[in-house]
This record gives structure tokens, sequence and C-alpha cells, in this order.
């Protein structure tokens, strides 16, 4: 029986998909890759293909599973199947570097950024460059490793210390600050290269942004009525100049899911900072937005476009047949 084969490696971000996709009665498998190996000259299974690997796989031990995860779809493209996410937008994942040469080749504005490899390298870009700044790695994943540093002598601290994070590929970026006039970030949740809605999300505590479940942290202490805001906010009837250009960046790149990080400055411009192709969406925001076990959440949406493939190319077979 012809399924969807999900592509991942953390276990945890499993639940909320799977879920989707019984209730929608679409079959599927999931595809661990934290290590494993195939035979290259045998054909691949069939089905539908979704690529859910994640830049920040390191930080769970899978060092090497993105490595691995680009060489099974290199099968899977070779033997023709139908893969959600190739290649292309696993390349993306793993390199902000490559995510802002492909964003800006279709007008996308982003941040100005200096590429340095070695603490040395590093330290005089960032001199060079001017506080305030952000130091953030190449390939970090969840927001890990993004620093904000108003001084030098603060960045130079940090450089100096065991807390120094260079990521994965050990290439750090130094980028401007782009000042919120409130403190947030908007994320752009698409699904079939189409907005399912966006997220405000509140950067006030800090940049890292995994919208997951099992990403939150919770204050207990936190005395009823004095919580803050909630941390994601859904905007309803966003709508944003940005769109149309992340549709043909994804059409560009092999990317049909994914979510797109942009800050409004003071002046209403939009910087685009972040794609993740491997995302997520958060349960409460869907809740409070009284989406949450809809086709209209995220994950709803997604379980509803990849039974709509796996339909589709089941209807291809039919026809060779």
């Amino acid at each position: 029986m012809s399924k969807v084969h999900i592509i991942h490696e953390n276990p945890e971000w499993l639940p909320p998909l799977a879920t989707a996709l019984n209730d929608a009665g679409v079959p599927f498998e999931d595809w661990y890759l934290e290590g494993g190996s195939f035979d290259f000259s045998a054909a691949p299974p069939g089905g539908v293909f979704y690529n859910r690997m994640s830049a920040s796989s390191h930080t769970r031990g899978h060092e090497f599973s993105p490595e691995y995860t680009a060489s099974v779809l290199a099968w899977l493209g070779f033997h023709g199947r139908r893969v959600i996410n190739d290649g292309r937008a696993l390349e993306l994942e793993l390199s902000k570097v490559k995510q802002y040469a492909a964003l800006a080749a279709c007008g996308v504005r982003v941040p100005r950024t200096v590429v340095a490899v070695g603490r040395d390298a590093v330290r005089k870009a960032a001199h060079a460059f001017g506080a305030p700044l952000i130091l953030k790695p190449n390939r970090g994943g969840k927001g890990a490793g993004v620093q904000l540093f108003q001084s030098l002598d603060a960045l130079d601290g940090y450089l100096d210390s065991d807390a120094y994070d260079i990521g994965r590929d050990g290439t750090v970026l130094i980028q401007e600050y782009i000042q919120s006039a409130d403190s947030s970030i908007i994320r752009n949740e698409f699904v079939n290269r189409q907005l399912v809605y966006a997220v405000r999300v509140d950067t006030s505590q800090g940049f890292e942004l995994c919208p997951a479940d099992v990403c939150a942290i919770e204050d207990l202490a936190c005395p009823v009525g004095e919580c803050p805001a909630a941390k994601f906010q859904i905007l309803e009837g966003f709508t944003h100049p940005n769109h149309a250009k992340f549709t043909a960046f994804m059409a560009a790149n092999g990317i049909e899911v994914a979510g797109i990080e942009m800050i409004l400055d003071a002046d209403g411009t939009a910087w685009t900072y972040d794609v993740n192709t491997n995302t997520n969406y958060n349960s409460d925001a869907e809740v409070a937005a009284g989406i949450a076990g809809t086709s209209k959440s995220g994950m709803g949406a997604l379980a509803r476009f990849l039974g709509g493939e796996l339909r589709a190319q089941a209807a291809i077979r039919s026809a060779a047949e």
C-alpha cells in the first residue's frame, strides 16, 4: 500500500503530525534517519516522501543525520520519487548564507551580514561592523547560539568564553540588529507554497523561537493574572507584499513547506532573516485562534496536502498501468 514517508531525526516532533494524518485518514510511516543504510542500486518504496530533517539535529546528538538525508534524497530523486522539500530545500535548511542568497535573488530584503570563520576573523569582522550586532551560527537551528551584543566589550567576553557557539559548520554570521517596534518577529507559515497563517512571536526573552510545544519552557512560578502575553499569537488576516516573493523563492528552491521569519522595523520595513523548512506549529496559539484540530491548523493543512499528493501519485501510477 502506498503511503507518506516522513523523513526525520526527532521523534518528539512527530506526534502532532501523526495525529493530523490519522485524523485525515492518510497512511504514513516515519523514517527515522538518525543513522542507517540503504542500497542505492535498489528501488525505493512507492509513495510520497516528506523531508523534515532539521538543522538542529546535532544538538540532539545526531551529528550526521542531515548528510545522510542528503544521500537518501539524492537516491529518491534518481528514482523519480515524489519528494516534498527536496535536496535543494535541505541545502538551504543547513545554511543561512545560502538562504540569504536565494531570498535576495527573489527580491527579499535581508539584513546586512558579514560571514567569518575562525575566532580571530569573527572578532576582527565584528569590531569593523560595530555594535549593536547579532552573532549567529550559519547552521544552528531553533535559534540556538543567536546572541545580541550591545557593546564590543561584551562581544569580546563572549568570544573568549566557553559559551562561544560556532554551530555545526564553524561559520559565524555577524549581522545587523534590526530593532522591532514591539520586540517581536513574524513567522509566516506556508504549506504547498500557500500561506496558512502568520504568527507574531515575542522575542523579548531571547531568540530560541522553536514553536513546537516540546520546545516550550513554562514558568511554573508565574502568579495568576501576572503571566506575560502568549509568546506565539496568530495574526488573523495578516498579509504582506513579501508573501508573493516568498512563494517565488520557495518555487525556485524545491521548498513546499516552510516557516519564514521576518522583522518589521520602526518604519514598517520588513527584513527576512530565517527560513525553516522543518516547520512546527504552536498548539496554544492555534487554540487561542480557534483553529486547533481543524483543517485550518498548521498540521491539518499539512496532512491535507500530503494526502492530496499521495492520491495524485496513485492516479499517475494507475494511468500508467
